[in-house]
């Protein structure tokens, strides 16, 4: 018990920097060396830092590309709603290359909206919206006309 106690005090205080840890750092062999120390040769642990490197570049490249994908998408909405330009989503399409087109997926989704929107303009469209609307509506708005063009003709024959 008392030696486990005389341990435990004695990682304590070199933990706290007051030394006493020197014979435990030559025991362990303290190479500096980051090879040796990832059981490695050197020329090993430079193939594996290159393709760490690599990898890192891959994501990055990767990312900046959805990031960019991303911004190409909010401008778009902002272009179809009318809304004011944002300058960071512009850089981030610049940083991309200029490249930078919406992602497959919401490019089938807004080439749909738009086919909706052309739909609802066109005459078809406006058909179809009659045959949703009630024909009570319908005749009443039809009234309502009659009777204010036959308003305006009673009106300019009696000035004339």
């Amino acid at each position: 018990m008392a030696f486990f106690m005389k341990t435990m005090i004695s990682n304590q205080v070199k933990n706290l920097g007051f030394g006493g840890g020197s014979e435990e750092k030559k025991e362990e062999g303290g190479t500096s060396d980051p090879a040796a120390a990832q059981g490695m040769t050197r020329e090993e642990y430079e193939e594996y830092q290159k393709q760490m490197i690599e990898e890192k570049m891959e994501r990055d490249a990767a990312f900046t590309q959805k990031k960019a994908e991303r911004a190409c998408l909010r401008v778009h909405l902002r272009e179809k709603y009318r809304l004011p330009k944002s300058e960071m989503d512009e850089n981030q399409i610049q940083m991309a290359g200029d490249d930078v087109d919406l992602p497959e997926d919401l490019r089938k989704m807004v080439d749909e909206d738009q086919e909706e929107e052309e739909d609802k303009d066109s005459i078809l469209g406006q058909l179809q919206n009659l045959q949703n609307m009630d024909l009570d509506t319908i005749k009443e708005k039809a009234q309502a006309t009659f009777t204010e063009i036959k308003q305006t003709a009673e009106q300019k024959c009696s000035v004339m």
